[in-house]
Parts: structure tokens; sequence; C-alpha cells
């Protein structure tokens, strides 16, 4: 269900958001992260993902997340499950009049192309894990998905 800007900004400032991640490695196990154009997190580096809508099924809001971030639908069957994460940020994609609280399901998924950019990321690059936990452009939320102590398995 898509919300117009009055309800959203209710739900955001009110309540948890739940959302996908999408933590894709390519065969050299290299991470693919966009550069994110909106706020949270706005001119980071970070992985995709999408929030799930209410009454839709995850196996649903994975098809729609992937379909949008990276121009492929993947079945959730073609993922695995890295863990739920928690991202608290001070703003909101709005304004910074109010906070942002993300449950995350973390999903690893592999692919073969580089997809194009979307409203979301003004462009994609692939990270080595290394460059990746060493960068201070890669925000620190993404670190945690490489971090076997962080997120709840």
């Amino acid at each position: 269900m898509f919300l117009d800007k009055e309800t959203f900004s209710t739900v955001i400032a009110n309540a948890p958001l739940i959302s996908i991640d999408l933590i894709i490695k390519n065969s050299e196990d290299k991470i693919l992260l966009g550069k994110r154009v909106n706020k949270p997190a706005k001119n980071s580096w970070f992985v995709p993902g999408g929030r799930v809508f209410k009454n839709e099924k995850i196996d649903d809001a994975f098809k729609r997340i992937t379909k949008n971030e990276i121009g492929v639908e993947y079945n959730i069957k073609s993922a695995s499950f890295k863990g739920i994460y928690q991202h608290f940020y001070d703003d909101n994609v709005f304004g910074d009049d109010f906070s942002t609280h993300y449950i995350v399901l973390g999903f690893e998924l592999r692919i073969t192309n580089t997809p194009m950019t979307n409203n979301q990321h003004e462009s994609y690059r692939w990270f080595d894990e290394e460059e990746l936990m060493k960068s201070d452009d890669v925000y620190f939320f993404v670190k945690d998905y490489f971090d076997k102590d962080k997120g709840i398995r």
C-alpha cells in the first residue's frame, strides 16, 4: 500500500518500519552498494533495499524490492537470510523533524550483472569487504551485515 506524505510521516514518527536490505554479492564476492540520494543516510553508500508494505507478504515484497532496486525480480528462495537488524536514524525521508526506526530483514543474494541506478541511488559500485569496512563513506549500519556479533539470527 502506497501512503501519501502526511500519512507516511505519521507512521514514520510513531512506529518502526519493516524493511528488506539486500546484501548483494557478485562472483568475486564483492558487495554492491548504492550512493543514496534520499534521507536517511543521504550521500552515503548503502545496500539496496526497501520497506515492506502493509498487507504485503515478505515473499512479494522481496520480488518487488529486487525489481525496483536492481532491475530484476528475484524469488526470496534464491537468497539466504542473514538476520534481523535495527537501524535508528535522527532524520527521516522528509526532513529532520523526527527520527526513523527500521526493523530490517537482511538477505544475501548473488547476482551476475551490475544493475542500473534508480531514484534511491545516484550510482552503484562494487566494494570488497575490507574496503567497505574501512570506508568512512559507507554508512555504519551496512558494516553490521559483516560483523558476526551484530544482528539477531
